[in-house]
């Protein structure tokens, strides 16, 4: 399945300036998997994520962005947010708060890297949405001080949280968990697609020809 991952972390401060390259690698990874990456379109680490996914030429997924802002205009001109690395950036108009909620509801699972206030925000929300959670270890921040908390606070999943210090083996085993949850899924649409090639194979029949002009 094209799972949609979305990618936490702190726009500034010191963890952007310690795991900008793991942020890149997530990224990556997360088009070389074939997934769509989800991001806040900010700066800072998620938008190094978007650069990484960005990296990976013709990958099968999409970067979509969160923004906070109602328009483009907005987006650039207010919020001053980037645009290039994205195909598709949804202008929420609920600023960061509203923006937090909307993006991680729209994730199969979130990845935090690094991270600060917003980004407890956004694992928080996750946990409580019952999504996938991965955490990247040693990328500082939120993401090294996750486990001590969730061993402290009692949270919704909070025991499912999936740590690991190495971006792609990360990726690897958030797909494997969302594997295992979407294990009893069936996509109507893949199977009416399989149903049809294969009758068209049995009877010998062309499927027909679509874009053709007279």
């Amino acid at each position: 399945m094209r799972y949609q991952l979305c990618v936490s972390g702190a726009a500034a401060g010191e963890t952007v300036r310690q795991a900008h390259h793991m942020a890149y690698a997530m990224g990556a990874e997360i088009a070389k998997a074939g997934k769509t990456l989800l991001t806040g379109a900010t700066v800072g680490l998620p938008h190094y994520a978007a650069m990484g996914f960005k990296s990976v030429k013709n990958p099968k997924g999409s970067s979509i962005g969160f923004s906070p802002a109602s328009s483009y205009r907005e987006h650039v001109s207010t919020y001053r947010l980037p645009t290039r690395e994205f195909d598709y950036i949804n202008f929420t108009g609920m600023q960061y708060v509203g923006r937090d909620v909307h993006l991680v509801r729209s994730a199969d699972a979130v990845i935090t890297v690094g991270g600060r206030m917003g980004s407890l925000h956004e694992l928080a929300t996750a946990l409580e949405s019952r999504k996938v959670c991965g955490v990247l270890l040693g990328s500082g921040g939120l993401a090294d001080y996750a486990q001590t908390l969730l061993e402290n606070v009692e949270a919704p999943g909070g025991k499912d949280v999936i740590f690991d210090a190495d971006p792609a083996r990360l990726v690897a085993r958030v797909i494997e968990a969302l594997d295992a949850k979407y294990a009893d899924f069936i996509d109507v649409d893949n199977t009416r697609d399989v149903l049809m090639k294969q009758n068209i194979e049995d009877e010998d029949i062309e499927p027909p020809v679509t874009n053709r002009r007279g």
